[in-house]
């Protein structure tokens, strides 16, 4: 099989301009971004979202850099193909400059990734500045940002009043001039997400943001169907494989509790008759 080409941030920008859409999902361990990898898929970020669908955490907020350096090592080492990013977690990059390239650094030079996401806006360029002009390919997150959604009100559509969009855009510019590659539109207006994509010359990536966006991506165990909290309007469950693998774990149990598995003959490893008899000899 001839080897893969690496996504870059180039072909992103040339995938905008030829109105080819770019596809993204977040993917959290070794063997899933595997599957990942092979579909075809252009991005694969490894979200502090594995708060919530890996780690049963009740949201974002308590996801550690060190956590994220792990789950980050797993995806890099599988994908060979897909562009990966290492997602700064809460309070890794909001308290100073030098503690957001820091940290952008550890995913990078860890992790092997191959850019850094943060929200926020225009407070957070001098962050997105410096981490870009340290080498590191920085994407942008707005409309609805996690870590900050008690702010914002809880988990809700972002950017639906005139002022509120007129922000959202000043943001936009404000992240586009620090140098990020690329913006991911957080649960925002249809309408809204495509003028903003219009304006800008880096490619936008819509959550639940509508069809304008230059690309779409989704939470990789909403799109299997194996996070049962809930599922958020925008997602497309592609598969339901919790009934699938509740069943199999079922069946296995009750085959254990039955004597069915394992079945004598069908299971065992051998040891040859001579050798079972010398074992026998050697313990008397």
């Amino acid at each position: 099989m001839a080897e893969q080409t690496k996504v870059t941030v180039g072909q992103m920008v040339q995938m905008k301009r030829k109105g080819e859409k770019i596809s993204m999902i977040t993917c959290y361990d070794y063997p899933n971004a595997l599957l990942v990898d092979r579909s075809g898929m252009d991005i694969v970020l490894v979200g502090d979202s594995l708060g919530m669908t890996v780690l049963g955490y009740p949201n974002t907020l308590p996801v550690t850099m060190t956590e994220m350096i792990i789950f980050a090592k797993a995806v890099t080492r599988a994908c060979k193909r897909a562009f990966v990013i290492g997602d700064m977690p809460y309070m890794t990059y909001q308290a100073s400059i030098e503690k957001a390239v820091e940290n952008a650094g550890r995913f990078m030079a860890e992790a092997a990734c191959d850019g850094i996401k943060l929200e926020g806006g225009r407070a957070m360029a001098d962050r997105v500045k410096a981490i870009v002009d340290a080498g590191i390919p920085v994407m942008g997150h707005l409309g609805l940002t996690p870590q900050s959604a008690s702010m914002q009100g809880g988990f809700k559509v972002q950017a639906r009043t005139s002022d509120a969009a007129k922000k959202l855009l000043e943001d936009c510019y404000a992240l586009e001039e620090a140098g990020v590659y690329s913006i991911l539109l957080e649960l925002v207006p249809a309408k809204v997400a495509e003028y903003i994509t219009e304006k800008l010359s880096v490619p936008t990536i819509s959550i639940g943001s509508g069809t304008g966006c230059d690309g779409h991506c989704m939470i990789y165990h909403d799109v299997i169907g194996m996070f049962e909290a809930f599922l958020p309007k925008h997602v497309k469950q592609y598969a339901n494989v919790s009934p699938v693998i509740q069943d199999a774990l079922n069946r296995m149990v009750t085959e254990i509790r039955e004597g069915v598995y394992p079945e004598a003959g069908k299971h065992d490893f051998k040891i040859s008759d001579d050798a079972f008899q010398q074992f026998l000899k050697s313990v008397q």
